[in-house]
C-alpha cells in the first residue's frame, strides 16, 4: 500500500527586506490555483505588526491571509507559526501558532529560536498533507551571516525541511546585480546549492536591456534566471504588511472637493490596512500623517489607529502634538474616530497594572469619550459581524487586543455585534460594543476591517458630507489578485518554477 504523493514545496527568498516576497508568493497562488493546483502559503516566521485574524481564533502575518485568500481556503496558524509584533526598539511579543507565547528581546529570541524549529516543521508538514505544492516565504534576507545560528525563517528552514530556494531580487531599489551576486558570496556551499535560480522584481522600462545583467549574475553564480517582473502598479490595492511601507503608498490628492480624512502614523501603529478602503475611494483624500508634521487643520475626519502600545503611542501623540491638534479639531466641530488601542486613547484614562505592554503604569487619555481601560486579561482574538446602529449598515471584521474598556461612555454603543462563535460553536447572543460622545462627533470601537463593508463606508462618507461611489473593495480584491497572477505568468517562466519544486 502505497501513501499520498508527497506536496512540492519552493521557497521564496530575498536580498533583502520589501523586494517583494509577499506580493511574489500571493501572486503565484492564484496563478497555480487557476492551473488546478491545491496550493498553500508558508512562512515560518514573520515579523510585522498588520496580523490578520484566524477562523480558530489565532493571529498571523496579514501576508499569509492574503495568501490564503488567493489559494480560496481559509487561513491557518500553520501558515505563519512564528509571529514576532515588535513593541518596543529592542523587544517583541512571540505569537506560535496563533497564540502569545512569550514576550522577548532581541537577543533572548536569538536563544529562543533553535528551540521553534521542530514546531516549525510540523506546521510545514500539516500544511503539505492538504496540497499539491506549498509556497514558502522567506523573511528578510539569508544574507543575513550575523542572524545565521537557530535560523528559522531562510536557509535554515530550507536546509532542514530541504525545501528549494528561489531569490529574489529588487532592481527598483539599485544595486541589484551586486545583491544577488553578494548572498552567493556569503552563503556557505550547501546553502548555495539549495538555491535553483533568482528572479527580478519591480522592473521598469526596457527589459532587454538588462540582458547583460542576466547574463553576468549567471556568470557569476551559476544560477539561472526565472524572470523579470515588471513594476506592478496595482500592488497599492492590496493588503500591505510592513509600516516602512506607508510613507510609499501615498495616493494622489482627489479633487477640491474630496473628503479629507488624516490618519496619525504611530510609532507602533498596527492593522493600519484598515484604511486601504478609505484611500481607494475617489471621493476621499487620505493622508498618513507623518511623525513631525501637523494634522491637517482642513480634515473632515481624523482617525486613531490601532498600535501594538497603547500607552507608549500615546505619549509618543502627546510628544508629537498631535493631541492638540485633535482636540482643537473638535473644539471646531471635527469628527474623530478611534479604532483599539485608538479607541482606548479616546478615553479619559487608560491602565496597564501588571505591565502588558510595557513598564507597569497609566495614563490620561484624550478624554473625548467617557470610558477607561484597564490593560489586563487575556488577548482578544475572534472575528465577528454585526451592524453600525447609527446607519444600520451591516459590518464584519475582528478583534484582537489586550485590555476591557468600561464606563458611562458605552452606554450609547457604536455598533451591535452578532452572536460570536468560535470553531461553530455560539458563545454569546447580539450585545453592543463601542462608545459614542453625546455629540455624535467621536466614536471608538475595538473593530478592525469595519470599513471594508460597502455600506457602511459609504454611509459614513455622506454623514462627512462626502460623495458615494460604487466601490466595491472586497471584489477589487479579487481583481487584483487575478490581474497580479496573469502579469506572472506573462513574466516568469513558471513551469520551471514548478520543475524545480520537483
Amino acid at each position: 500500500m502505497t501513501g499520498a504523493p508527497m506536496a512540492l514545496a519552493l521557497m521564496f527568498q530575498g536580498t533583502g527586506s520589501d523586494v517583494g516576497k509577499s506580493l511574489l508568493v500571493a501572486g503565484l497562488c492564484r496563478a497555480l490555483v487557476r492551473r488546478g493546483l491545491r496550493v498553500r502559503p508558508f512562512k515560518p516566521q514573520n515579523m510585522s505588526n498588520n496580523a490578520a485574524v484566524t477562523p480558530d481564533g489565532g493571529e498571523i502575518g496579514r501576508a499569509q491571509a492574503l495568501q490564503a485568500r488567493a489559494c480560496g481556503v481559509a487561513p491557518s496558524v500553520h501558515m505563519n507559526p512564528v509571529l514576532l509584533k515588535p513593541q518596543s526598539e529592542i523587544g517583541a511579543q512571540l505569537v506560535v501558532r496563533g497564540k502569545i507565547h512569550a514576550t522577548a528581546e532581541a537577543r533572548a529570541y536569538q536563544a529562543l529560536k533553535p528551540t521553534l524549529m521542530p514546531l516549525v516543521l510540523e506546521s510545514f508538514e500539516h500544511l503539505k498533507r492538504e496540497a499539491d505544492i506549498v509556497l514558502v516565504e522567506g523573511a528578510g534576507s539569508p544574507a543575513e551571516i550575523n542572524l545565521r545560528a537557530g535560523d528559522i525563517a531562510n536557509m535554515g528552514f530550507a536546509l532542514a525541511a530541504k525545501v528549494p530556494v528561489v531569490l529574489i531580487g529588487d532592481i527598483d531599489r539599485g544595486g541589484v546585480i551586486a545583491s544577488l551576486v553578494g548572498t552567493h558570496a556569503v552563503l556557505p556551499a550547501e546553502e548555495r546549492a539549495l538555491i535553483c535560480g533568482y528572479l527580478i522584481n519591480k522592473f521598469r522600462g526596457d527589459v532587454s536591456l538588462f540582458d547583460g545583467g542576466l547574463a553576468g549574475i549567471t556568470h557569476r553564480t551559476g544560477w539561472r534566471s526565472y524572470g523579470i517582473v515588471p513594476w506592478f502598479a496595482e500592488a497599492s490595492r492590496l493588503p500591505a504588511e510592513d509600516a516602512v511601507t506607508l510613507g510609499q503608498r501615498q495616493r494622489p490628492a482627489g479633487p477640491a472637493t474630496a473628503l479629507k480624512i488624516a490618519v496619525p502614523r504611530l510609532s507602533r501603529i498596527a492593522n493600519f490596512d484598515d484604511f486601504d478602503p478609505l484611500a481607494q475611494e475617489p471621493g476621499v483624500t487620505l493622508t498618513m500623517v507623518a511623525p513631525g508634521s501637523p494634522i491637517p487643520a482642513n480634515s473632515d475626519l481624523i482617525i486613531l489607529p490601532g498600535t501594538k502600545s497603547t500607552l507608549a503611542d500615546l505619549a509618543f501623540l502627546r510628544t508629537d502634538g498631535w493631541d492638540i491638534d485633535i482636540l482643537a479639531h473638535v473644539r471646531k466641530g471635527g469628527r474623530v474616530f478611534g479604532i483599539c488601542g485608538g479607541y482606548q486613547m479616546l478615553g479619559t484614562r487608560v491602565e496597564d497594572p501588571n505591565g502588558v505592554e510595557g513598564p507597569p503604569g497609566g495614563a490620561p487619555g484624550l478624554g473625548l469619550l467617557d470610558v477607561v481601560t484597564v490593560l489586563a486579561g487575556d488577548k482578544v482574538l475572534r472575528q465577528i459581524s454585526g451592524h453600525d446602529i447609527a446607519s444600520g449598515q451591516t459590518i464584519t471584521g475582528y478583534e484582537m487586543h489586550m485590555g476591557r474598556t468600561e464606563g458611562p461612555g458605552t452606554a450609547n454603543p457604536m455598533l451591535k455585534l452578532a452572536g460570536l462563535k468560535l470553531a461553530g460553536l455560539k458563545l454569546a447572543g447580539n450585545h453592543d460594543h463601542g462608545a459614542v460622545s453625546a455629540n455624535n462627533r467621536v466614536r471608538g470601537c475595538y473593530i478592525h476591517g469595519l470599513f471594508q463593508a460597502d455600506g457602511f463606508r459609504a454611509a459614513m462618507l455622506r454623514e462627512l458630507g462626502g460623495a458615494t461611489s460604487d466601490t466595491c473593495f472586497d471584489a477589487g480584491i479579487e481583481t487584483t489578485l487575478n490581474t497580479l497572477a496573469a502579469h506572472l505568468e506573462t513574466h516568469l517562466d513558471i513551469d520551471a518554477l514548478l520543475t524545480a519544486a520537483r
